[in-house]
This record gives structure tokens, sequence and C-alpha cells, in this order.
């Protein structure tokens, strides 16, 4: 089952490597920021409602509140700059991974079951999100300021990812 969740996070977000006909562009980023962000705020909500462990359920509300504040940093620096984010494959291919992985989560069972898969997936989901930073968002990236944007918020992403892997030792197997 870990695998198939990993594996599920793993493919929703390698269209930012894959999916994308050449380069993206700033808006095209920002679009992808802004999905990212949202995928995870949904999933993070759901865990608020519906993970047994308090260390599940309190992840999921820092989710919620960090990935709020970065779409709305992402947000507001693109009305700045008058850039429309442009939907684009990779955004729907995120999007469409969201949607996958909600319905994986809703349909298990309230619990250990659940605590573990949400915990399994956003592990592997925020080490696919730093791996897209680090490889194609921040060196495409053409604006400064987004380029600044992208590169203050990566260690959040870090942080996220380690608190994660720390819930997930203690959840065990």
């Amino acid at each position: 089952m870990k695998r198939i969740v990993t594996a599920l996070a793993v493919l929703a977000f390698a269209g930012v490597a894959g999916a994308q006909e050449g380069a993206p562009n700033d808006a095209q980023i920002a679009h992808i920021v802004v999905t990212a962000n949202q995928v995870d705020i949904d999933a993070g909500k759901l865990a608020e409602s519906k993970a047994s462990n308090s260390d599940v359920k309190q992840f999921g509300e820092t989710m919620v509140r960090d990935h709020e504040a970065v779409n709305k940093q992402a947000t507001d620096l693109a009305k700045k700059l008058n850039v429309k984010p442009e939907d684009n494959a990779t955004s729907r291919s995120l999007a469409q991974g969201g949607r996958d992985n909600l319905a994986h989560l809703k349909a298990l069972k309230k619990g250990g079951e659940f605590d573990r898969a949400y915990v399994d997936h956003e592990v592997a989901y925020h080490q696919a999100v730093i791996d897209a930073l680090d490889k194609t968002l921040i060196p495409n990236a053409k604006n400064a300021e987004l380029k600044d944007l992208l590169v203050k918020t990566r260690p959040a992403f870090v942080a996220h990812l380690d608190h994660a892997k720390m819930i997930q030792s203690k959840l065990g197997k």
C-alpha cells in the first residue's frame, strides 16, 4: 500500500519534469506553484477531519496554513507583476494527481490506515516538490521576484518533508 501511495505522489508531480513541453515560462510556473500548494491544502483539510493520530491531524493543519500562505504570496506577486497564471500540462497533471490522492484517502477508514497513507503521500509529495523546485521551477523562473519567492519558500518544503518523515517513523508500518 505504501508503495502505491508513494508512486501516486511521485507520478502526480512528475509532470513538472516531464509533462511540460519545453521549459515552463513564468506564467506557467505561477500556475504550477498555486496548483501544487492547493493539492496539499486539500489533502491537509482531509487530514484535519479524518486523522486519528494527533501528530497527523496537527500536520494536516500545518499544511493548510503554510500552503495557503504560500499561495497568497504567489497570487499577490502574480497580480503585482501583472502575470496571469497559465494553465499547462503540468498543472493539470498535478490537479489530477491531487484528485486521485483525495479519492484514495477518502476511501480509507479513519484511523491508522488513513494516517499512514496520508503521511506516506506527504513524504513522497514534498520530496517531489523539492526536486521540481531545484530542477525545473527555480532554474526556469525568469522574473527575479518569482525566483526569489521560490527560493525563499524552499526551506519550508524541506521542513515539511522532515516533519512528515518524523511522523512517518513514529507511525511505523
